[in-house]
């Protein structure tokens, strides 16, 4: 006998607890306040805390990609090792080895193959074929109750929606979901505060360079969810965490109720739902509509979800220029030759793989820029503060002809900028973390990246960046900051196999 339906729980950000009443599964669980597998710490928001020994326990954990605010082992920490760990084929190896040192066992899915956990059935879908090059091993569950059709919710994590899910859509071979959830991942900061999408060139940054909430809701309701004609309902997750070190406290366009409230007025097509954390949707079975409850187990912090919404309202009504910082503790003296060391041995493959980016395939294509024509140096790389040269900088430039980052005098950042036509800058400190397992390329760009670019966003050396050291590209710089984080809660990773 099947349940009335299935509840979907929202612990915060892109976590959810979904049961039918007996069985449960954890989609991607964070469930401490806060994730990270360096040494920074993204907290939740709004600020909330699970009473795990109150939470109904899980049958299995899914996992539907690598990235830090999916995968924490701290999280994962937490629960019984009996429980079984679902994947898709494409998530990395370092990753498996990681949980499988924790003594959980993992099982690998395709999307021929769906997950029976009691009456849910899980199927994982591979992302769409448009889906940006970082975000391709990403996974995307279609949940049902086994043996039932026409009440399906699917998760469309961090990537566009899978063709091969919307084609048997399109064919009649499933019916359009109930409800779809969608990952609203614009992490907009205000006007002045740090960003992976600001752009230092002059004219090129601004209050209007900052998404607004309608693109937000625009790219999420009506272009993202165009392959799925006839969904009657979508729920609104993501966003949920604050920026390191942040002023300005949460994002912008990050109170998912809000959004939905304004989604409802301004269309038609299907019922916004915006949940909190604690909030449970439950997709019943007889047609009737979504209902809306609260768990007990899980607790808002609200006053310090105030002062920090509060904090957000003062940086909006008075913006002023943020000043980045390192986001790693500072370098002991001891460490110093073995930071210069690991920067120095990197960079002759980053410039290589450079070649290989949009960055790189601009960079090589234009001859001519703001001082005249270009010779072979067409991106500048500026390390601040190098091992025992507090307040100074480290100059390198890419050199097409290489490829290789030939050091060079250090300039004005206004004369960088007039004399390359992208330029990275970086904390030294930040970039050895990278290197030796303390931080990822996420923590650094998120945290205390700045820098300029001609061409469009995806032109800019942050998804160079990002193409270079994902966990897609260098499982073996994840597998270093796994070992870090395992290490500090007592496990040690596996032998890969």
């Amino acid at each position: 006998m099947f349940s009335s339906g299935l509840h979907l729980t929202f612990l915060g950000h892109q976590t959810w607890h979904i049961s039918d009443g007996h069985t449960v599964v954890l989609l991607d669980p964070i469930l401490d306040t806060a994730f990270g597998a360096g040494d920074l710490q993204f907290a939740i928001w709004p600020p909330r805390s699970v009473d795990i020994a109150a939470m109904p326990a899980p049958n299995a954990v899914v996992l539907s990609h690598e990235h830090l605010d999916h995968f924490h082992l701290p999280s994962l920490n937490l629960l019984e090792r009996t429980t079984p760990v679902y994947t898709g084929v494409t998530t990395p190896a370092a990753v498996t080895n990681a949980i499988t040192a924790l003594g959980f066992t993992v099982h690998r899915a395709d999307h021929t193959q769906p997950i029976r956990i009691g009456d849910i059935e899980i199927t994982l879908y591979p992302a769409g074929a448009r889906t940006l090059f970082w975000e391709k091993r990403v996974a995307q569950p279609l949940v049902r109750l086994a043996g039932t059709t026409g009440d399906d919710v699917f998760i469309g994590v961090d990537a566009d929606v899978s063709d091969l899910y919307t084609e048997q859509v399109r064919d009649g071979v499933l019916a359009p979901p109930r409800l779809a959830v969608v990952s609203n991942n614009a992490q907009t900061v205000p006007y002045g505060a740090l960003g992976a999408d600001a752009n230092l060139l002059p004219g090129m940054d601004g209050p209007r360079n900052r998404k607004t909430g309608l693109e937000i809701l625009n790219g999420l309701l009506i272009d993202y969810l165009r392959p799925l004609d006839g969904v009657g309902n979508v729920a609104l997750c993501g966003n949920g965490f604050t920026a390191p070190r942040s002023p300005h406290g949460p994002f912008l366009y990050a109170d998912h109720a809000r959004l939905a409230q304004a989604a409802n007025a301004m269309q038609h097509l299907f019922r916004v739902h915006g949940p909190r954390p604690g909030d449970c949707l439950t997709v019943p079975r007889n047609g009737e509509a979504i209902a809306i409850s609260q768990v007990p187990w899980v607790e808002i912090d609200t006053a310090a979800e105030d002062r920090a919404a509060a904090e957000l309202h003062l940086f909006l009504d008075k913006p002023s220029q943020v000043a980045p910082t390192p986001i790693t503790p500072a370098l002991p003296e001891s460490e110093w030759d073995a930071a210069r060391e690991a920067v120095a041995g990197e960079l002759p493959r980053m410039a290589r793989e450079f070649v290989a980016t949009r960055t790189g395939a601009l960079a090589t294509s234009i001859h001519d820029y703001l001082s005249g024509p270009l010779g072979a140096h067409r991106v500048v790389l500026r390390l601040l503060d190098p091992p025992g040269q507090p307040g100074s900088m480290d100059s390198y430039a890419w050199d097409i002809t290489g490829p290789r980052w030939e050091a060079v005098p250090t300039i004005s950042r206004e004369e960088a900028m007039a004399v390359y036509p992208f330029g990275i800058e970086i904390y030294y400190q930040d970039l050895a973390a990278l290197f030796t397992g303390r931080a990822q390329i996420w923590d650094v760009v998120g945290g205390s990246y700045q820098g300029w670019h001609i061409g469009e966003n995806l032109d800019s050396p942050v998804y160079a960046l990002f193409a270079i050291y994902g966990e897609h590209q260098r499982p073996d710089l994840a597998a270093r900051c796994y070992a870090y984080s395992l290490s500090r809660l007592g496990s040690t990773p596996t032998a890969a196999s």
